[in-house]
């Protein structure tokens, strides 16, 4: 089977063109990096790397009521430095882009949104419940802001995901489109080439931003989220 423009969508395609998926060697060998006694050592490299993006969440953090949830502030930093990485090395050529499926993104996205609803009616169930209400609405529109508020917070898992999975979804489509362009401007002439190869690397950086921007995105939605946390 030709390889198209959605093949790095394709899980099979790699097991069958290659015995091991790449994504999985480049996971085993941060795995080797990560167990070296250098990590551990304050002001490592490592760490330093880190530091600025938990410091990022955290910061973001203090602006909403997640700030007082113990450990979310851990998770969400995880979740941030996990879903830049697996971007990043979804940019990698022949790699399996694992944030660009739904099934991946959920496994984020459902847990958490589930971890601050069912931590939200433990706490005091009749607050959360009322959050479900807007003030001052009028009584005979009370039934039906209620089944607009619950429907809204109940999409929230699959737009926070979907929106993840579908904006670098589009992202690599269009890498390798412009990749296509530039392997037959090899043919032509050699400005032609020299524009698509640039404009190729400048779309590469661009899409190393998208990265960072929409893993940010998606802790920010998750940190609002937990404003309707009951306090």
């Amino acid at each position: 089977m030709m390889p198209d423009i959605f093949s790095s969508f394709d899980p099979y395609m790699y097991n069958t063109m290659f015995p091991a998926n790449s994504m999985f060697m480049m996971m085993n060998t941060l795995i080797v990096l990560m167990i070296q006694s250098s990590y551990w050592v304050i002001n490592s490299r490592s760490s330093t790397l880190k530091s600025p993006l938990k410091d990022t969440i955290f910061t973001q953090l203090t602006r909403t009521s997640g700030i007082h949830l113990k450990g979310f502030s851990s998770i969400l930093s995880s979740i941030f430095i996990l879903l830049i990485a697996v971007n990043l090395m979804g940019l990698v050529p022949y790699t399996f882009s694992s944030s660009s499926h739904l099934i991946f993104t959920l496994t984020f996205g459902l847990p958490m949104w589930m971890s601050l609803i069912m931590s939200s009616f433990t706490y005091s169930p009749k607050k959360t419940t009322a959050h479900f209400l807007p003030d001052g609405a009028p009584d005979w529109l009370n039934p039906f802001l209620v089944l607009i508020e619950s429907t809204s917070v109940l999409v929230r898992p699959l737009t926070l995901s979907f929106r993840l999975a579908a904006n670098m979804s589009a992202g690599h489509i269009v890498l390798s489109l412009v990749g296509v362009y530039c392997a037959s401007a090899w043919f032509s002439s050699i400005l032609s080439t020299l524009m698509l190869t640039l404009t190729s690397l400048g779309y590469i950086l661009f899409e190393v931003a998208i990265c960072m921007i929409q893993a940010y995105i998606f802790c920010l939605l998750l940190s609002l989220y937990s404003d309707d946390h009951a306090h």
